[in-house]
């Protein structure tokens, strides 16, 4: 499984282009952090691609999991970050829907 991988140094709105890039064509997307600058660029790239991804009907969301991987010999933890993508439905309209009934409780 590839990975966007975000360090400290990454332009959050950068990866957030790469993220809603990804998304728009159907790509699974999955970001690979290792510290926590790391982690904070990513969260921001998150919040910015959302933005960006919204008003064209798709939302996202996150799940981050802690990952041993091997950097120079070195192990160290990471955390990966696994993208959702939500489809976002048009509310109805007042004509289209019907009116709830109101209820009235009397205690």
């Amino acid at each position: 499984m590839d990975y966007l991988k975000v360090s400290s140094k990454s332009s959050p709105a950068s990866v957030a282009g790469a993220i809603a890039g990804l998304v728009k064509d159907g790509v699974p997307v999955n970001i690979q952090c290792v510290g926590a600058g790391a982690v904070n660029q990513a969260i921001k790239a998150m919040a910015i691609a959302r933005g960006f991804l919204i008003p064209t009907g798709i939302d996202i969301s996150c799940a981050p999991t802690f990952s041993d991987i091997e950097i120079a010999g070195e192990s160290r933890t990471a955390i990966r970050i696994a993208v959702y993508v939500h489809r976002i439905v048009a509310p109805t309209t007042a004509a289209n829907a019907s009116e709830p009934e109101s209820t009235e409780l009397t205690i």
